[in-house]
């Protein structure tokens, strides 16, 4: 029976191999400190964080996320350790909230493996406080306790370590900080929840509907608290819309308490003994194309969360021989004569037999989440489908907004051939780097740089082309700076069709240009939106949305121009200019620190398979695999008419 404690009480722990679950109102930073028989915390190294999260026994997230799961073995646990102490805290600097007073209350759960919750812990009553002492587990007279502590500190995190004896404390908090702000920028950010209107369908562009509110680079999902479930591996997040000017609450679709009045398809039933046959659009939502939308993203979870129990148990596994080996082999009398071969093998044998358990469990869920795939991805829409599907052969341009957009295939090494699709919502929150540079992977070492630079310069227009092809007529506009005109090969697509909004920019005068242009956009409807005088706009100015893709930077592009392009990258996307740069970072090394929140407000993705995206459940690198079309295809080109032929009818 679950034990529900407040502030101060404690619970006995029946088993020593524990998760310590977290859910909060926005992201939070979870980490643990390990204290001796005082207390006390004696270093760094007693610290797991996101810019350490291993520690024996102990494993934290990598980064900033409203849901956490923390893996514990005590029994792994060196023998001085007497107290472990889950703290959280908010992150600095990207935009979010200050104190968990202004945010729901944080929500702890300590659970067995099979997700069987033992003790609960609501933290209420915070006010200015901006890290906490959530619980700690506790050795007394040779047994593990669980107390709920829920001790908050106004001055962050430096003060909470420092109360725990650890030396350097500010030094240690600042470095966690800024592994939780580089975390961020390589993270894949999930979806937002649906509101009861719904918010699928684009409004009448114009600047008093200026799209998403600006923000900081995107993070992790922030979610209600995690509610007790009975089904093991999930949790039930109770979804809010989002607060105006706030940050963007995200929370799991398909873990929704009320499903939208649209039945979702039902599969039929399972044969005894047999899991039930997987349906496309079996998710919570208004549409179909809603559905499959949260099926994907429900996807993507159950595959971390998946590959995360498999790793964790395999770790477990040889944890756990290691232990029975040392403890046999300090015996001397095993050292001669044949017991110490016997606990070897016996050692082996336990761990060989628990790592095929785990991997029969894994194998059972991949096989589940294949056929899913196998349903779902031919029944994706155009802006959901990847360039080899069919339906692009009938695409027809929407008269609406899709919901999202398919960016690449993400995997993992569990199994590469079960690829899941990289949906970003739209209109995007988020500019796009294409990095074209040879130091950004192995992969890319092997390719030189003009193979390299064109590859990623073709990604980006076959991103653009996709944008294009999903959105209404005359209602997006793609410029395109290429100052030595060095892409003028993978651009043909889009100077032949037409579909550009100019020709493709050269030169300083030609950068200075295009940068002017979409920067007064930017202030004038940045101006109309605040004053309330949308009436008071120039005739001559498109509304619409704007992509600026940007190639080879920072060639062509002096100081002043840099500033545009950061201002754009900044204040852009609230008001419907969005950036899409290919650019090696190398390259701009020269502006140091000037560029680098540039870099860490964009999603970075490359031009062939690199593992450097991150999930925000549970922090897996992931594979990402970019877009391309079938050898010989001509599907660009098709689609690219049909957007032509789209706006010719429309008379834009």
């Amino acid at each position: 029976m679950t034990a529900e404690l407040v502030r101060g009480q404690n619970h006995t722990l029946p088993q020593t191999r524990l998760e310590i679950r977290v859910s909060a109102g926005s992201p939070v930073v979870a980490g643990a400190t390990l204290g001796d028989e005082n207390g006390v915390v004696r270093g760094a190294e007693w610290i797991a964080h996101p810019g350490s999260p291993q520690l024996p026994g102990l494993e934290v997230s990598q980064q900033a996320a409203a849901g956490h799961r923390l893996a514990v073995d005590l029994e792994a646990l060196p023998e001085t350790v007497h107290r472990v102490t889950v703290l959280l805290a908010l992150p600095v600097g990207v935009g979010g909230p200050t104190r968990f007073g202004t945010t729901a209350a944080p929500f702890v759960a300590v659970t067995g493996l099979d997700g069987t919750e033992i003790a609960t812990f609501t933290l209420t009553g915070l006010d200015a406080e901006s890290a906490v002492s959530a619980l700690e587990l506790y050795r007394r007279q040779g047994a593990w306790k669980v107390r709920a502590v829920g001790q908050g500190y106004a001055a962050g995190l430096a003060e909470m370590l420092a109360d725990q004896g650890l030396a350097g404390a500010a030094e240690l908090a600042a470095s966690i900080q800024e592994a939780v702000t580089r975390s961020l920028a390589r993270s894949v950010a999930p979806p937002p929840p649906r509101t009861p209107e719904g918010d699928r369908v684009r409004q009448a562009s114009g600047p008093s509907d200026p799209g998403p509110a600006p923000a900081a680079p995107p993070q992790p999902p922030a979610a209600t608290p995690v509610q007790p479930t009975a089904e093991p591996g999930t949790a039930s997040v109770s979804a809010s819309a989002p607060t105006p000017g706030g940050p963007i609450n995200y929370a799991h679709p398909r873990r929704q308490h009320a499903a939208p009045p649209t039945p979702p398809p039902t599969a039929p039933p399972a044969q005894p003994g047999q899991a039930a046959q997987p349906v496309a659009g079996d998710a919570t939502g208004w549409s179909m194309d809603e559905r499959l939308y949260n099926q994907i993203w429900g996807m993507f979870e159950d595959l971390a969360r998946a590959a995360a129990a498999y790793r964790s148990a395999v770790d477990f596994a040889e944890s756990r021989m290691d232990q029975e080996l040392d403890r046999s082999l300090s015996d001397p009398r095993n050292r001669i004569g044949g017991a110490g071969d016997r606990a070897r093998e016996e050692a082996r044998a336990k761990r060989d037999e628990l790592t095929a358990r785990a991997r029969e469990v894994l194998d059972r869920d991949l096989a589940q989440l294949a056929a899913e795939a196998a349903v779902v991805e031919p029944a994706l829409p155009a802006a959901y489908a990847g360039w080899d599907n069919p339906v692009w052969h009938a695409h027809r341009i929407p008269m609406e907004l899709p919901m999202a957009l398919r960016l690449g295939d993400l995997h993992l090494p569990e199994r590469t051939g079960l690829r899941i699709p990289l949906l970003v919502r739209l209109p995007l929150e988020r500019g796009i780097w294409v990095d074209s540079g040879r130091t950004a992977s192995e992969a890319a070492a092997l390719l030189d740089s003009d193979r390299l630079r064109r590859l990623a310069m073709e990604t980006a227009v076959l991103h653009a082309a996709r944008l294009l092809a999903v959105y209404p007529p005359g209602e997006f506009s793609v410029h395109v700076i290429d100052p030595a005109g060095s892409a003028a090969g993978p651009l043909a697509p889009l100077v032949d069709a037409g579909v550009l909004a100019g020709p493709p920019a050269a030169g300083p005068q030609g950068v200075a240009s295009v940068l002017a242009h979409l920067t007064r956009r930017v202030d004038l409807v940045q101006m109309a939106v605040r004053a309330g005088a949308a009436d008071s706009l120039p005739p001559d100015l498109d509304t619409g949305e704007q992509l600026l893709v940007v190639n080879d930077f920072p060639h062509g592009f002096d100081d002043r121009a840099v500033t545009q392009l950061r201002y754009l990258a900044d204040e852009g996307p609230a008001v419907g200019v969005h950036l899409l740069m290919v650019a090696d970072r190398e390259d701009a090394s020269a502006y140091g620190p000037v560029l680098d929140p540039l870099w860490r407000s964009l999603l970075r993705i490359t031009p062939v398979a690199d593992s450097h995206l991150a999930d925000p459940w549970v922090g897996h690198a992931w594979t990402y695999e970019p877009p391309v079309t079938p050898p010989g295809s001509r599907v660009l080109e098709q689609v690219l008419a049909a957007v032509t032929a789209a706006r010719r009818a429309a008379g834009r």
